[in-house]
């Protein structure tokens, strides 16, 4: 049986005019429940996406309809150009799910092989190990592994052949600071090779150092899809912090304009504003002098409860 190496890299190549995904106008709905609303986005070969939302916002819907597991109630979604199903049954995606489990009563070498075997553009069984990062457990059975390893094991077998996307749920839960650092170097090493990398995760902190490109789901809706700086300068809002001397009146800090959250704790304040300029000026007309002051940007995670809280608002 035919097998090949590492992927061949793209530099220099051309990327095909076809999107790698390709989401029209979807719908999903279970019941009442409108998990994917609407949902029209396309992802490009070469990009690292990150599918953000709070519980129930139609990430897993929108992974399941992209992979073919579910079929969408109305719109259509592509994957090169084909359906999901034609894509996979191609060899062109390899997927990383939280759902289902391993096989248990063998190695990780034995489950790795069936995998490399079964895919239609086949990888070597001992490079699947080493970019895994797996190969010195290869002999152990796969029911005796923690669940870190186990994830591992996962990222194996979603790239057990020569995909051209590859989808990943929650990919780093369960593994430790070293091990989430190598899973990622080695994801940017697919891209680098032309490869879409689509991965929803609650860990804010990843999609921030690693995506290209972060996508906001909220009740089944794209909220927001630019660079995480982007999504950052979108919640329009900065972060304020100082110290105060003597008691901290709380109630005269809640006055102060363009606040949107304020938290106390002892001497120390911690604000937000739409705009921190305005608010700092103030903070001196209460005749407040603020000590360590610090005004920056939000974070991922702040921008992006920002943006979910707004709409909650909106929508209520």
């Amino acid at each position: 049986m035919k097998t090949t190496t590492a992927p061949p890299a793209a530099a220099g190549v051309t990327a095909p005019a076809t999107a790698a995904v390709s989401f029209e106008r979807v719908t999903k709905s279970y019941g009442e429940v409108r998990a994917v609303d609407g949902l029209t986005l396309d992802l490009h070969p070469g990009e690292t996406v990150a599918l953000l939302g709070p519980n129930g916002a139609g990430k897993s819907s929108t992974l399941d309809l992209l992979l073919g597991l579910r079929r969408a109630d109305s719109g259509t979604v592509r994957v090169f150009g084909t359906s999901p199903r034609e894509a996979i049954a191609a060899g062109r995606v390899g997927a990383m799910l939280q759902s289902g489990g391993l096989m248990g009563e063998v190695t990780v070498r034995e489950l790795v092989t069936l995998a490399c075997d079964l895919h239609p553009r086949q990888h070597r069984v001992n490079d699947v190990l080493a970019h895994a990062g797996i190969t010195q457990i290869a002999e152990r059975k796969v029911d005796k592994l923690s669940g870190g390893q186990e994830q591992r094991v996962r990222f194996a077998l979603a790239t057990a052949g020569a995909n051209d996307l590859i989808v990943l749920d929650e990919p780093t839960t369960g593994m430790d600071v070293t091990a989430r650092q190598a899973f990622w170097a080695t994801m940017r090493e697919q891209a680098d090779q032309g490869r879409a990398v689509l991965f929803a995760t609650h860990y804010l902190e990843e999609a921030d150092a690693i995506a290209d490109r972060v996508l906001v789901l909220h009740r089944g809706r794209l909220l927001a899809d630019g660079t995480a700086a982007e999504i950052k300068a979108r919640a329009g809002a900065r972060k304020v912090a100082f110290d105060l001397e003597g008691p901290v009146d709380t109630a005269a800090l809640k006055g102060l304009p363009f606040l949107t959250t304020l938290d106390v704790s002892g001497r120390s304040v911690r604000i937000q504003s739409t705009d921190a300029d305005a608010t700092v000026h103030a903070l001196y007309g209460l005749g407040l002098y603020p000590r360590n002051l610090e005004v920056a940007g939000l974070g991922l995670e702040q921008a992006f409860v920002a943006i979910t809280e707004a709409e909650e608002a909106r929508t209520r």
